[in-house]
């Protein structure tokens, strides 16, 4: 029995460009409202939630996505028997 994909949560993004910009937009969010609390005051650390909505979660969550974005369609989860491996897949188009 051969499955194509996994029964688990997929965090990939479309392509690997978009899912790095998200993370920029992620990172930047948390980085800036945390830098500028010394300027402008902790009304800055508002912007820092606004990062989930870019991370579409955590910034785990997102780090297993760009994990999954970068490796679709190059490795492919295979059950047989009760026992799993991953093997080359077939790259998408």
């Amino acid at each position: 029995m051969t499955h194509s994909g996994t029964s688990g949560t997929d965090f990939a993004g479309t392509t690997v460009p978009r899912h790095l910009a998200r993370g920029a937009i992620g990172f930047g969010l948390v980085i800036g409202s945390i830098a500028l609390v010394p300027v402008v005051g902790p009304a800055t650390l508002l912007a820092a939630p606004l990062a989930l909505i870019a991370f579409r979660g955590c910034p785990i969550c997102w780090m297993v996505g760009l994990a999954q974005t970068v490796s679709r369609g190059r490795l492919e989860r295979r059950c047989a028997d009760g026992v799993c491996t991953l093997a080359g897949g077939h790259p998408a188009a």
